[in-house]
C-alpha cells in the first residue's frame, strides 16, 4: 500500500454540509444531500455530501489516494464505503455558501472507491452547542461567536481514502 498524495484543508460546513465532487458535477444532488444528513455520509458517485451536526466550525478533511485498497482504521467513530468518478481528475471540495474550500488533482482520471471516516462529530456539536448557549447568556457579540468557533477545541475529522479502480465509461462523458 503506497501513499500517492495527501490533500488536507479545512471547510465550514454551513447548513451542516461539506462536498467533495468531480470538477465537472456542478448540480447539486437533493437526495444524496438529504441522506447524508441521515447516514453523515452519502453521494452519487459524482458527488459526495460530508455531515456534520453544526454549521460553523471549520471541518478537518483528509483526502488520501492509494496505489491499491488501504485498510479502513479501526478507531474511527463511524465509517462508509464510497465510489467517486471524476472524468477530468480534479476533486473540489465545496462549502455551501462559502464556495470553494480547495482543490485535490487526482493522478488521473476516472472512478476511485474507498472509505470515508469520520470522528469528532459529536465533541464538536456539544461545544457548538454549548458556545450558543454561553453567547446568549453572557450576551457575546458576534466577534466573540466567531472567535469562540476559530478556536474551538475539537473539530469534526473527516478522512477520504481513495484508490483508482477503472477509467469512466467512454458512454459517461456524453
Amino acid at each position: 500500500m503506497t501513499l500517492i498524495s495527501e490533500y488536507r484543508t479545512r471547510a465550514t460546513p454551513a447548513y451542516g454540509t461539506v462536498e467533495i465532487a468531480d470538477a465537472d458535477a456542478d448540480v447539486t444532488d437533493t437526495e444524496a444531500l438529504e441522506a447524508a444528513r441521515a447516514q453523515v455520509v452519502a453521494g452519487n458517485g459524482y458527488q459526495l455530501y460530508l455531515h456534520s451536526l453544526q454549521h460553523d466550525i471549520d471541518v478537518e478533511i483528509v483526502i488520501r489516494v492509494w496505489e491499491s485498497p488501504f485498510p479502513q482504521p479501526a478507531e474511527a467513530e463511524g465509517a462508509a464505503l464510497i465510489t467517486l468518478e471524476s472524468k477530468v481528475g480534479v476533486l473540489l471540495v465545496k462549502q455551501f455558501t462559502y464556495g470553494l474550500a480547495g482543490q485535490l488533482n487526482l493522478p488521473q482520471p476516472g472512478v476511485y472507491e474507498g472509505h470515508v471516516t469520520w470522528s469528532e462529530r459529536q465533541e464538536t456539536a456539544a461545544y457548538y452547542n454549548t458556545c450558543l448557549r454561553r453567547s446568549v447568556e453572557e450576551n457575546w457579540d458576534a466577534d466573540q461567536i466567531g472567535e469562540a468557533w476559530k478556536n474551538s477545541p475539537v473539530r469534526d475529522k473527516y478522512e477520504i481514502n481513495l484508490w483508482h479502480v477503472r477509467e469512466s465509461d467512454v458512454d459517461d462523458y456524453d
